[in-house]
């Protein structure tokens, strides 16, 4: 896995609007979601090309056997059909886009 992380001197400040423009400059559908302390998502897969990406919080991410942990700013791409599983990391709700691509 290769988390993609932020690069001020390339992207400027962090911020949710410039967060989601980089993923739709790539070509990706974006949504945003508020996941709470606690929540956990078990293995699955999508049929989709898709990113991860954090904007506050943390977000532990496991694919194919590999385990990262997601912070401000990193983007993890996660292939079509890669069976994986995510759970928020600590007290602090997870604010994160899924950029998607058919």
């Amino acid at each position: 896995m290769r988390v993609q992380h932020w690069d001020v001197d390339q992207d400027g400040p962090l911020t949710e609007a410039a967060l989601r423009q980089k993923l739709e400059r790539q070509g990706y559908a974006v949504s945003r979601y508020v996941y709470s302390p606690g929540t956990h998502f078990p293995d699955h897969t999508h049929g989709f090309d898709k990113i991860d990406a954090v904007f506050s919080g943390q977000f532990r991410m496991t694919m194919e056997g590999e385990e990262v942990t997601l912070k401000a700013g990193d983007c993890l791409a996660v292939p079509r059909g890669s069976v994986h599983s995510a759970e928020v990391v600590g007290d602090e709700a997870v604010v994160s886009f899924d950029a998607t691509k058919e």
